[in-house]
């Protein structure tokens, strides 16, 4: 049998037959028409066997963008269905009541749930719903699933997880009702089992399928753990033609979309309990990133099917790479979150850290299209992300490549992000980027200081200046620009780079204390060197919360929080720095004359750093012609970085 032979075997579902193992359960895109139809088909063309489209509301009271609730679907659906059927993908919908989930904003603000228990998020108070609306909404998720049959779609997902409308009545701390649905398991059930009746008995016995999405562990205190999830599978188990687990609820937001600080698999502890309870073909999530990881969970029978949804939105030709033997070639999903939920959460956005082209496919080739009309001498002068992207998008468009860094290592700070606990993940990226430079006959000359004779030397058609930054050591902090911190230069005072071994290695003393002026991953990642070495951490912010300005916090940094919060930890928010003594730090709250000192025989500030354009300064009084990209345009993101690189590289 071919390398991960198993994940490239088909699989009945009811009387559906998914081509393969790899399939991308639902998640949210807020994409709509032909960007919605170009995503799902960029997937479809690189060989995923079953996609599932993003939870969509059955009901007109809890609107949502694709008006499943009504006939005004059909054209979409229709066309989404006969484009991504011509690839061989079999494509699912995901039908959804968000129940107190829902904003309640618009002409019909009316937030329907089981009880009448403020959700989480939204900070609503639902109403408890009555028979009579119960009764309509199963009649609506009826209706949606006949609407997604004659519009050609193979299946329907039955969203009963992730503390949406149905989990809300699976879920006894969610609850309370004194009624039918209310109380034992099999009256919180029976919510759940009338919908999936309802939807049987709608579609008939059409060449379509009925899947349930079930949580295996909600997360919720005194919610549903794996033992009673497991009960709740086998129940429904002989009604549905697959089951699909996914752990989490909005209570503890990171769980739904485990970060890279979690473990890989991050889910299969409590999938296991339930996969093994039940018969019908499964689908597993959580943080699988590898065709490795995947072939492992199909051939323990863990799971039959895979769901790789963070992977396949960093490079959608995964399953037809793996399938040909080009593994090497997959772009690598870092699990940062930041480019996909962070940015969605954040800002409306989809997007990938990683893949300038994910929720862009209708606008942006995966790809660089076709080579250049002529070749150039291209320099790139900076290893990190950004020069090795610049360098990879123009060689792959002809372009005779030379990149020159500094330092004996290509990476730039990422290579150092790399080193701190719990963050080896991210360092992928810049390795397979080191990977592809090499494959594709780029040049690189490491320990190469370039300046403007050099350049001049070199005399290539483009010059690409990707030099990063590095820490200020005048002692700025952005809420006393003019005044340097008191005692910044003091030896037992570190900039995070030494902790990430540049430089002497530092000797560290306890009780450490660290000051975050940036609200950016770094100082979560100092604070774990510092635990590790078995230091008490004091955590200063200028900022209220720790990791703010991380895109949506909740799926970025909830799991670092808690991590940090379970050691020898303390935060202090809104603060700013007054001063360094050699046993300890005065913060104070910046236009009062709040004063606190805490003991710190060691002090790390991580602050903005300087970007380096000396030479883009150089070059721009010589009169040279040059390109700047990447964190010395004043940036701190290795997702403007690496996009960065490829739109420049696209363009040369």
């Amino acid at each position: 049998m071919a390398r991960y032979g198993n994940l490239f075997e088909p699989i009945k579902v009811g009387r559906v037959t998914i081509p393969n193992r790899i399939v991308r359960s639902a998640h949210g895109t807020l994409l709509t028409g032909e960007s919605l139809i170009a995503y799902h088909e960029a997937r479809a063309r690189g060989g995923v066997g079953m996609s599932t489209m993003e939870a969509t509301s059955v009901h007109p009271r809890a609107p949502s963008i694709l008006p499943l609730y009504s006939d005004a679907c059909l054209p979409f659906y229709k066309e989404i269905s006969s484009r991504v059927h011509a690839h061989g993908m079999k494509l699912f919908q995901q039908l959804y009541h968000p129940g107190a989930s829902h904003p309640g904003v618009g002409p019909q603000p009316e937030t329907w749930s089981c009880s009448a228990i403020p959700n989480v998020m939204t900070g609503i108070v639902p109403i408890a719903m009555t028979k009579a609306m119960i009764d309509d909404v199963v009649h609506c998720f009826a209706t949606a699933a006949v609407r997604c049959r004659d519009a050609g779609l193979d299946g329907v997902d039955i969203h009963a997880s992730s503390g949406y409308l149905i989990h809300e009545f699976l879920s006894p701390a969610l609850n309370n009702r004194t009624d039918d649905y209310g109380g034992s398991p099999e009256n919180r059930m029976r919510f759940l089992v009338e919908v999936i009746n309802a939807v049987r008995a709608a579609v008939g016995d059409a060449e379509f399928a009925v899947g349930v999405r079930l949580p295996n562990e909600d997360h919720v205190p005194g919610g549903l753990a794996a033992a009673e999830n497991a009960r709740i599978a086998q129940a429904v188990e002989p009604l549905v033609d697959y089951v699909s687990l996914h752990m989490g609820a909005y209570w503890r937001f990171h769980t739904l979309i485990a970060p890279s600080d979690a473990p890989l698999g991050a889910e299969m502890d409590a999938n296991r309990v339930i996969t093994r309870a039940v018969s019908k073909p499964t689908i597993v999530v959580g943080r699988i990133m590898t065709l490795d990881h995947a072939s492992a969970i199909v051939a323990s029978g863990e799971g039959d099917m895979i769901s790789m949804v963070r992977a396949l939105i960093a490079d959608p030709g995964l399953v037809n790479k793996a399938r040909d033997g080009q593994e090497h070639r997959i772009r690598p999903c870092i699990g940062t979150n930041m480019g996909c939920v962070g940015q969605l959460m954040s800002s409306g956005v989809l997007g990938c850290v990683v893949n300038i082209a994910a929720a862009r496919e209708d606008r942006i080739s995966f790809e660089p299209d076709g080579k250049a009309s002529f070749v150039k001498k291209v320099l790139i002068v900076g290893g990190g992300p950004a020069g090795l992207e610049a360098a990879r998008t123009a060689a792959l468009r002809g372009h005779a490549v030379e990149l020159h860094e500094a330092t004996s290592r290509l990476g730039g700070q990422v290579r150092l992000a790399a080193q701190a606990p719990h963050r080896a993940d991210v360092g992928a990226i810049t390795s397979w980027l080191t990977e592809e430079i090499e494959s594709l006959g780029v040049v690189v000359h490491l320990n190469s200081m370039v300046d403007a004779e050099k350049v001049a030397q070199i005399a290539a058609d483009e010059v690409i200046i990707a030099t990063g930054t590095t820490p200020r050591t005048d002692g700025f902090q952005v809420s006393t620009p003019a005044r340097p911190i008191p005692g910044h230069d003091l030896p037992h005072v570190l900039d995070s780079w030494r902790l990430f071994g540049v430089g002497a290695k530092p000797d560290f003393k306890g009780p450490a204390a660290i000051f975050d002026d940036t609200g950016t991953f770094e100082a979560i990642s100092a604070a774990d060197m510092l635990l590790k070495a078995g230091l008490s951490v004091t955590l200063v912010s200028r900022m209220q919360q720790l990791g703010e300005n991380v895109p949506f916090p909740p799926s970025t940094v909830e799991a670092a929080r808690e991590r940090l919060m379970s050691g020898d930890f303390e935060f202090i928010g809104g603060h700013y720095l007054r001063g360094i003594t050699g046993n300890d730090i005065e913060i104070g709250v910046l236009f009062t004359d709040r004063s606190r000192r805490i003991g710190a025989n060691t002090v790390v500030l991580v602050g903005f750093n300087e970007p380096n354009r000396d030479l883009a300064e150089e070059l721009t009084e010589a009169g040279v012609s040059h390109h700047l990209i990447g964190d010395a345009r004043g940036r701190n993101s290795i997702m403007t970085a690496i996009h960065d690189g490829a739109n420049l590289g696209r363009t040369l």
